[in-house]
């Protein structure tokens, strides 16, 4: 690995605001792709209304999936037929952003669920860097040269990291970032369109970039680089253990049966 770079990218200023907020710890539980969908809006709102306290979620997958940006075409995005044969399955985010390919060893995913007070006076395209600036220093930390890209990559030499995307409910900010840990090359290809001939012009099309899985950075566990992350942000920011409770999973679980898991919400754009 390289040397870490020794300069943070979060002033006073920011760890303030970060420091002010009782943050609470929703560690990875392997979860179906629907109901991790789910769990974003439930816990975006009971943040948003003071019913939860903000919260960093490190999400579990318990199968392979295609996750759309909110704004993405089915056709225009994924090989239907390709990931049917596979046995991967499609979910929709209520996030913009382009579409990930899951494999549940594959990816680090974190949300942040904060009041949207936290960004108080801070453009949108300024929120993104606000709140992935911690997860840069902590990468830096492991000796990666990386750096935050706008709109919302995070990249170093090695290529892309990860990249983030933002949806705001009643009072609170959702900020989800998803970093590639592996890749099953073959299989992304076969399943998403990069590089293919897109069927549609409607919505987003995902960008095509160059990635530089974590695995490949770092030489280390993915259990390892979580457990680095979260314990640079309990370090910087403070952060208790927690766990969802009884009324949120029902809630999320709810929303997947009415939503998140139907057909009309996945092909909102067919």
């Amino acid at each position: 690995m390289t040397e870490p770079s020794r300069t943070s990218i979060l002033d006073d200023a920011d760890r303030a605001r970060w420091r002010a907020l009782d943050w609470r710890l929703l560690p990875e539980v392997g979860r179906a792709p629907a109901l991790n969908m789910a769990l974003d809006e439930v816990l975006t709102e009971r943040v948003g209304r003071g019913d939860r306290p903000p919260t960093l979620r490190i999400w579990g997958w318990s199968g392979r999936c295609v996750v759309l940006g909110r704004f993405q075409s089915v056709r225009n995005e994924v090989d239907e037929a390709a990931a049917a044969r596979e046995g991967v399955s499609l979910v929709r985010r209520i996030s913009g952003g382009g579409a990930m390919y899951i494999e549940p060893q594959g990816a680090i995913t974190y949300s942040i669920y904060a009041p949207d007070a936290l960004v108080a006076g801070l453009s949108f395209a300024d929120s993104y860097a606000f709140f992935d600036a911690w997860v840069v220093d902590a990468l830096r930390g492991l000796g990666l040269d990386a750096r935050y890209v706008p709109l919302n990559d995070i990249i170093s030499k090695g290529g892309k990291i990860g990249g983030a995307a933002q949806a705001r409910r009643a009072g609170a900010v959702l900020h989800h970032t998803t970093m590639a840990y592996e890749m099953n090359v073959p299989l992304m290809m076969g399943v998403l369109r990069i590089g293919k001939e897109k069927l549609s012009d409607k919505g987003m099309r995902s960008a095509e970039k160059r990635v530089g899985p974590l695995r490949q950075q770092t030489d280390l566990p993915r259990a390892a680089i979580i457990d680095h992350l979260v314990g640079s942000f309990r370090k910087q920011f403070g952060l208790m253990d927690d766990r969802l409770s009884d009324g949120e999973l029902a809630e999320a679980e709810r929303r997947v049966d009415e939503r998140f898991g139907t057909r009309a919400w996945t092909y909102f754009l067919p």
